[in-house]
């Protein structure tokens, strides 16, 4: 036994253990606290985009600008590319008027907001999404919009062919009872 081991105490492997379950746990807070304000500042430069865009009427050329101006302005920050600012305006224009899912964009991150606006038009899905997700990884809120989107598929196919059934049996109804009556005025 060295001499450091034999002067710590003998509860010192649970203190380490507590103590990087606590730096873990702030960890989290902070990248919880980082998201948050990174997503309403995207959706501010949203809104200050699309507001312009309505009262100036500029377009391309202004948000192509905007982009290469914050690149220069801010060198080691991502997300100010072109592409990046349209999806800030469009990310804006389609949770602006939805008071139920705003408070849920907040939530989650930028990447997530972005698959889940990309993938889900339905507000009632969207907010599934954004409501019950993985907070730690893409990965697995891609699969269950994929497997959902899937299931959907499946369920409209189901509802077509049932309908298609119902469609069919009524016109097979219908077909034997004219068979039937053209036997009973021949008289077969």
């Amino acid at each position: 036994m060295s001499k450091l081991s034999k002067r710590l105490p003998d509860d010192y492997a649970a203190l380490l253990s507590e103590v990087k379950e606590r730096v873990r746990a702030a960890q989290y807070e902070a990248l919880k606290a980082v998201n948050k304000e990174l997503v309403a500042l995207y959706w501010d430069i949203g809104k200050l985009i699309a507001e312009r865009q309505n009262r100036e009427g500029w377009g391309k050329s202004v948000v192509k600008q905007l982009a290469s101006d914050l690149q220069n302005e801010f060198p080691g920050v991502k997300g100010f590319s072109v592409q990046n600012l349209w999806y800030m305006r469009q990310f804006y224009l389609e949770y602006c008027d939805n008071e139920k899912l705003q408070p849920l964009v907040g939530e989650i991150s930028w990447s997530k907001n972005l698959i889940i606006m990309g993938r889900r038009k339905d507000s009632l899905e969207r907010e599934f999404h954004l409501a019950y997700h993985d907070l730690s990884k893409v990965q697995p809120l891609v699969a269950q919009i994929d497997c959902s989107q899937n299931l959907n598929i499946f369920q409209r196919c189901k509802d077509y062919l049932i309908r298609k059934l119902e469609y069919l049996n009524a016109k097979a109804v219908s077909l034997a009872a004219a068979i039937e009556q053209t036997f009973e005025e021949v008289g077969v």
